[in-house]
């Protein structure tokens, strides 16, 4: 299927091909019939890719900041490859969207093939949403009208939060698409509406709707205009211009009455005057996109709603709203909708830029679902090739090209969208990228399946491979409960397969230095400390039933390295936390030959402070890992420190799981040793829990 894309790096507007996603559990497929294009947030998203380094610094400042921290713990190469990486990254355009359901996933309720919704899907042939982020379009409403209804619901939700009453007057600031929407609005409730904007066609058409229009085509003040239209001031302002500078927002100020109400839905600089706020005791607040739910993760991924008794206007009510609106004839679209272009015309739309007020994208019907595209034509693909199942940063910035330099034949790529498999392909010169992983387990010349997705996926992908003959690599964890594990066991042991998993730290350079040193059977005492800092509450990591959380996700990689170091396996385990969460954790581990481990992770430490330190006490003497860049050892005789760039063994890892695959498949680490380890890991969270000692 054809989808359109924004480099972010390089500026590039372009119309790509890649593999239809299928649909999963809490969503809906989509056959887009018209998605609107938004002309300010996608130009925004055009001009900071086609901006050069600097502007984007200065776009970004947050980003900066962090990019800072990071150099002073990880260095200025991994910072820059990490920044390249994370602009390496392409992003959908489109965010409303009309078509309809070709599939419903499990747990979706209300919506069926067949059905016409409207929904915040990207300019793509087929999109995946999920089911709180689309609505059932009423048969009185056209496609192409319903078309705008995620934009409409963006000028909702800010009229929503500016709560405004019949007869009060209300000056919408900037008349683009939002704001001629909001115009419509505000009508509908029986407010007078004064619009301003610095274009005369844009004041045109709000003035035709019904509204006041001040044209400022020369940029000055206006705020006098609307207090002599009003006298006292308006009763509300609602933004919903773009620009970089403070004077729109001091004008909505300055045009207020005593204790009136301002909203931003665009985007303008925050510099606010105290005084301009205080005398007239002016409320102000940020509009965030839909309205309540959006980039909320238990509403949108989860399938979580607000009970209506509690939020009765959420994302998707707000959705329905709209096209309540349109069904009645309160909101009109036709005088908006200036130009319509096929898919492959998308350069219309964005370069140049055109004067239109709403372009609309059709696309063709009936054309064939495919689930894989080759990316590189006639390409020889070697027996006993790798697949490797997820696209994600992780696997674009690290996994892939480290295979590749390995020498590993990569035949195809398969994520759950199909934009990160195929772009990722496209970048490597993998020869196919696929969403559909029936697909793999047919392939009789895939032979390993490299899995990178996320974690409660894990177990499950690790059998399904290991049935269809398949070796397996897995990213950690193995397997989020002992059910799972056992499970993953019986599969491996019927199988006759290899199953290696990515406890890369025991690959380091200074990690295998430090076995060296302390020798392979020495009873040692481990204190490895993790500045693990805090997870972004929205994030798939703190979701327990995905991601199994911090001990299971992100432990169990120190648990291997207190093992290795060791040369002895878990017997015991033993979780105390900071407030009982796995955010501040220290697990104690007893090893089978009388060694000792301590793990701190922490949450709570300062970003400034190294991410991992490895310490080893054994027989008088010390050895001080400093976050995978330097080694020092106290009372060694002929060794004292090394040093090199940070290397958590990834690198190595890939060359020994390649050269295993040419010495007739060797595991790297042995499949006791896997086992033990993420039982380890599972017991940690059990002790936690229970607050007792655990054996393994």
């Amino acid at each position: 299927m054809k989808q359109i894309i924004q480099h972010l790096n390089n500026g590039e507007t372009a119309l790509v091909e890649v593999p239809a996603p299928m649909v999963k559990e809490g969503h809906v497929l989509i056959r887009s019939v018209y998605s609107l294009v938004s002309k300010g947030t996608e130009s925004m998203l055009v001009g900071f890719g086609r901006a050069n380094w600097l502007n984007k610094a200065r776009q970004q400042p947050q980003q900066v900041k962090a990019v800072l921290d990071k150099v002073k713990t990880d260095g200025l190469i991994p910072t820059l490859e990490a920044v390249r990486s994370k602009l390496n990254q392409p992003i959908p355009l489109g965010y409303s969207n009309a078509g309809v359901v070709i599939s419903v996933g499990a747990g979706v309720s209300g919506l069926k093939p067949g059905d016409r919704v409207a929904s915040n899907g990207s300019h793509a042939e087929i999109v995946q949403v999920p089911q709180h982020l689309c609505a059932r379009i009423p048969d009185a409403v056209s496609d192409e009208t319903a078309a705008f209804t995620v934009v409409g619901a963006i000028a909702l939700q800010g009229i929503r939060l500016l709560q405004p009453s019949f007869g009060e007057t209300v000056v919408v600031f900037g008349l683009g698409l939002i704001g001629q929407l909001a115009v419509q609005l505000l009508l509908a409730n029986g407010c007078r509406v004064i619009g301003i904007d610095t274009d005369g066609h844009k004041c045109a058409l709000a003035s035709a709707a019904g509204a006041q229009v001040i044209c400022n085509a020369d940029g000055e003040p206006v705020a006098e205009l609307v207090i002599t239209h009003t006298g006292a001031g308006a009763d509300a302002v609602l933004i919903t211009a773009a620009a970089r500078n403070d004077s729109i927002l001091a004008d909505a100020a300055h045009m207020s009455r005593k204790r009136g109400r301002i909203v931003l839905v665009g985007v303008v600089n925050l510099d606010l005057d105290r005084a301009d706020f205080y005398e007239k005791e002016l409320s102000f607040q940020v509009s965030c996109s839909y309205g309540p739910g959006r980039y909320e993760y238990q509403y949108e991924q989860k399938s979580v709603d607000y009970p209506i008794g509690f939020v009765r206007w959420t994302a998707q009510r707000n959705f329905q709203a709209v096209l309540q609106a349109m069904a009645a004839g309160q909101l009109r679209t036709q005088a908006l909708q200036t130009c319509i272009l096929p898919l492959d015309g998308y350069a219309r739309a964005y370069d140049p830029p055109t004067g239109d007020i709403a372009t609309l994208f059709c696309y063709e019907q009936g054309s064939k679902l495919s689930h894989s595209i080759q990316v590189k034509e006639n390409a020889h693909i070697s027996e006993n090739a790798v697949a490797v199942i997820g696209a994600g940063n992780f696997t674009a910035k690290v996994l892939v090209p480290l295979m590749k330099k390995a020498g590993t034949p990569i035949a195809a790529i398969a994520s759950e969208n199909g934009l990160s498999a195929a772009q990722v392909a496209k970048q490597y010169q993998i020869p196919q990228a696929l969403t559909d992983l029936e697909l793999l387990w047919q392939d009789e010349r895939i032979g390993t399946v490299a899995i990178t997705t996320r974690h409660n996926t894990h177990a499950g992908l690790c059998i399904r491979a290991l049935q269809a003959g398949k070796n397996v690599f897995v990213e950690k964890p193995l397997a989020l409960s002992y059910r799972e594990l056992n499970d993953v066991k019986a599969a491996y042991e019927a199988s006759g397969c290899t199953l290696d998993i990515g406890f890369n730290r025991r690959h380091a350079p200074l990690a295998q230095r430090m076995k060296q040193l302390i020798g392979p059977e020495a009873v040692v005492n481990i204190v490895i400390t993790v500045n693990a800092g805090k997870i972004p509450l929205n994030s798939w990591l703190n979701d327990k039933e995905i991601s199994g959380g911090r001990i299971i996700g992100e432990v169990c990689h120190f648990i291997d390295l207190a093992c290795f170091l060791s040369g002895a396996a878990v017997r015991a385990v033993c979780t105390t936390a900071l407030q009982e969460s796995e955010e501040d954790i220290i697990v104690l581990l007893k090893l089978s030959n009388g060694s000792t481990a301590a793990i701190h992770y922490f949450s709570n430490g300062h970003k400034a402070y190294d991410k991992e330190r490895v310490e080893v006490y054994h027989a008088g003497r010390t050895l001080v890992l400093e976050n995978w860049k330097r080694l020092s050892g106290y009372g060694f005789k002929g060794f004292s420190s090394a040093s090199s760039v940070q290397d958590k063994g990834h690198a190595r890892q890939f060359s020994l799981l390649q050269q295993g695959k040419e010495r007739a498949g060797q595991a790297l680490i042995p499949f006791a040793q896997i086992y033990n380890v993420s039982a380890a890991t599972i017991a940690a969270v059990q002790s936690l829990q229970e607050q007792q000692w655990i054996t393994v």
